[in-house]
Formats: C-alpha cells, structure tokens, sequence
C-alpha cells in the first residue's frame, strides 16, 4: 500500500488541474478525481504500463461518462443556489478578460481537441502518453493539437483579418 501511495500521490494534483479542464467545476473535478482514485486502488492488480498514463485514462473515461449523464439528465441549478460571482459583472482589467478569452476558446473546442490540449500543453504529457490515455493512434493526437492549435490562434486573434483591396486592371 505504501508503494501505490508514493506513486500516485504526486500525481493527484495533476490529475485535478486536467479533471477541473474537462468538467470546468472544482467541485466536480475533485469528485471525478476521487472517483478515480477509488477506482485505481480498486483495481491496482490490473494496471498495465505506466502508472500516470493509466490515471488520466480513467479520469478522462469517467469524465466522458459523467458529461454523457449530464447530457441525458441536464443540468438543475436553483437561482438561490448560484453564488453571486456567477451573476457579477465580468472584471475590467485586461489581463482577466485576456484569461477569460483564452479560457473560453479552449472551453469552445471540441471535447477531443480539448482532451488532448490539456494532456500535452497543460499536463506536459508527450504525445505518445496522450495517445494512450485517450486510446488513440499517436497521429491522432498529433492531428488534432494542431487543428485545436490552429482554432485557438483564430479565435484569440484580436486584430482584424486584412483584406486586400483589389484592383480592377484592363
């Protein structure tokens, strides 16, 4: 037992920050990250590989689940529930609204993009790693970074595309 606790124990702050990225909720992210983490103890005897790549697929795999019950079910907030810095005025200094621009181009990627942004640009994973935990060839993950890449940089591109003007030559 000691053994398991020394190898994941470093790892759990990681898996929360890649939970709360695929969730958005703090509460939730901790409590998928605990769901794993009993799934892991429980099932210690059938890991196979490396230990950190197998805790982000079962985090990523309960997440999927969870994000498909919520699908089903939706999502039930009461107004008196919701704390009053969801319904405050956005801030106005620049640095917070950059932040909450480039959180919402990545919120606005597609979950598999998403995925694989937060393994290999958050969480540091090499590609190989991320294409293990998402279950997926490693040109698979190398494709889509670069399509999620490609999206971000438009998406947080604040300046004007120019157009040229065209001219009429007879």
């Amino acid at each position: 037992m000691d053994a398991l606790i020394a190898e994941v124990e470093p790892l759990i702050p990681s898996l929360r920050r890649y939970a709360r990225g695929l969730v958005r909720d703090a509460s939730a992210a901790d409590d998928l990250v605990q769901d794993a983490l009993e799934r892991a103890i429980s099932r210690w005897g059938q890991r196979r590989g490396e230990t950190r790549p197998w805790l982000y697929a079962i985090v990523h795999n309960l997440a999927v689940s969870h994000g498909r019950g919520l699908q089903r079910r939706g999502v039930h907030a009461l107004l008196d529930d919701t704390p009053e810095t969801a319904l405050a005025q956005a801030p106005l200094q620049e640095s917070t609204l950059r932040h909450a621009d480039i959180l919402a181009a990545v919120d606005g990627l597609p979950d598999e993009q998403r995925s694989v942004v937060l393994l290999v640009s958050v969480e540091g994973l090499e590609y190989a790693e991320a294409a293990q935990v998402l279950g997926v060839p490693i040109g698979t993950v190398m494709s889509r970074l670069s399509r999620a890449r490609d999206r971000l940089r438009r998406a947080l591109d604040t300046e004007a595309p120019v157009t040229p003007r065209l001219r009429r030559v007879k």
